[in-house]
């Protein structure tokens, strides 16, 4: 509208009149720099040992599909520390730029961002080129306003749906008071008219809730505005890409790499590690002002306190990535997979999660996966999980609430879990077909559910007992449940 875009000519002006109020924090900045990588290296090294390659020594036959299906799937995980560190230093100085230039508005405050997703989590499934940085912007409220969180009961799912109403509060009582900024409650006259016209409930809300499209719209502007003062503009060009919701950046070196990245505005529940996000999810768009309940912190805190806890050169994130590009193409969700692998984290100790036991926690994960399909049941993992680590901290609603079924449209929907086992058997004989023919053996895999034959088809072309068990394994996963007492063992 007209006073946004007022609004944007006079940030504009003030970015070409004084890019020095930037030149002061930027080169503190860089002075530190030295410090902070050798903080972030620490920490890397302890919740990123699977982007390294492992050096345990290792039974060579027991490691052929393993090996197989590193090749086939790019099973290595992409170098992702080295993007992180770039990401998180973008978002540090353009929340330098927002803070010099907004501290004394009525826009939200922006909060430190809080890198989310499988990028920060450490096992994103997609080649390093293609990979999309995602962060958390929290935001909030400025001088003389409040927010309060609303649940959303025209919603598809109410309890993870809100509103995020927009308050005024009197700022009379300051000490002392803040002469810059009037009371909204308490003032009148001319001075207070003036300032209305550019109030966060006249620019950025729809009615008095926080508009989710208004907040992305006026960031995009302030991002593209800014960027020519930012030292990464001598580094990169940028390219805004169009988003609803969210702010998403291309940027692009001369040598022709790219680095993307995606600004997701949140904002915290409490002091907890639950957020509303305006990002929609899949196959969801709601209206602009319905705010949904995210894990997406939570979740990437979960990932650290498992990196730091469980043994050198652990495989969970190469399970991860390896399922996760088994499953594209597939309607599996990769959220479905994520809360697998979560739940099964708590479930199996951390020590047998070493990289010489990554086909068993493979088929751990698709079995799992798969009982889970058959039953229409997968819980959330953050709802009425007993065993959640202390370091999460979770709204008291998460800890007292009945678990939440992610697969409850498949109980609704008898066609739609048809569908799904058969991508999952798909996904499946892909697999074994694809360790059949990476093998090198003119013999295909027998396709009787028989441990015997598989171990004997194993035996004839020098594969270990072990090696042929967990053949076996991947081969009767694929068959329903029910077909197991026919086993012969």
């Amino acid at each position: 509208g007209p006073v946004l875009h007022a609004q944007v000519c006079v940030l504009i002006q003030l970015i070409i009149n004084h890019p020095c109020i930037l030149e002061d924090g930027f080169h503190q900045r860089d002075q530190e720099h030295g410090l902070q990588e050798d903080r972030e290296k620490g920490l890397t090294a302890l919740t990123l040992d699977s982007e390294s390659e492992e050096s345990e020594e290792e039974n060579p036959t027991e490691m052929d599909m393993i090996c197989i299906l590193s090749r086939r799937f790019l099973l290595s995980v992409p170098k992702l520390a080295s993007g992180r560190r770039a990401v998180q230093e973008l978002l540090s100085d353009l929340l330098q730029v927002s803070h010099n230039l907004f501290s004394d508005s009525f826009l939200p405050v922006l909060e430190p961002a809080i890198g989310v997703g499988s990028a920060s989590e450490g096992w994103s499934p997609h080649k390093e080129e293609d990979v999309v940085y995602c962060m958390f912007v929290p935001l909030k409220p400025p001088r003389g306003y409040a927010f309060h969180l609303e649940p959303d009961t025209m919603a598809e799912i109410p309890q993870l749906s809100m509103r995020v109403r927009v308050e005024l509060v009197c700022t009379c009582a300051g000490e002392p008071p803040d002469q810059k900024i009037p009371c909204f409650l308490h003032n009148s006259g001319e001075e207070l008219k003036s300032n209305q016209v550019a109030s966060l409930l006249h620019t950025l809300c729809t009615g008095p809730y926080l508009d989710g499209e208004k907040i992305a719209l006026w960031f995009q502007t302030f991002v593209i505005s800014a960027w020519s003062v930012l030292p990464q503009s001598r580094q990169y060009s940028m390219k805004v890409v169009p988003s609803c919701r969210s702010c998403k950046m291309k940027l692009m070196k001369a040598s022709g790499r790219s680095l993307y990245v995606e600004m997701v505005f949140s904002v915290q529940q409490g002091d907890s590690d639950i957020f509303l996000s305006s990002q929609p999810r899949e196959a969801q768009f709601p209206p602009s002002t319905t705010w949904l309940e995210s894990c997406a912190v939570a979740e990437a805190k979960f990932f650290r306190h498992v990196s730091m806890q469980a043994p050198a050169h652990s495989c969970h994130l190469k399970c991860l990535r390896l399922c996760a590009r088994l499953l594209e193409g597939s309607g599996l969700s990769i959220y479905a997979l994520k809360t697998t692998v979560m739940h099964l984290l708590t479930l199996i100790p951390l020590s047998e999660w070493q990289h010489r036991y990554l086909m068993m926690r493979v088929g751990d994960i698709m079995g799992y996966l798969r009982c889970c399909l058959e039953e229409k049941c997968l819980k959330h993992f953050f709802f009425g999980n007993e065993g959640m680590p202390e370091e999460i901290s979770l709204p008291p609603a998460f800890q007292e609430a009945q678990p939440l079924n992610l697969f409850q449209h498949l109980v609704q929907d008898p066609a739609a879990q048809t569908k799904a086992l058969q991508d999952y058997h798909r996904v499946g004989n892909y697999l074994v077909e694809d360790l059949r023919q990476g093998s090198g053996f003119s013999d295909s895999l027998p396709m009787a559910p028989s441990l015997f034959a598989l171990l004997h088809w194993g035996n004839r072309n020098n594969w270990s007992p072990s090696t042929a068990v967990l053949t076996a394994k991947w081969h009767l996963m694929l068959l329903p449940s029910s077909l197991f007492c026919k086993c012969p063992f």
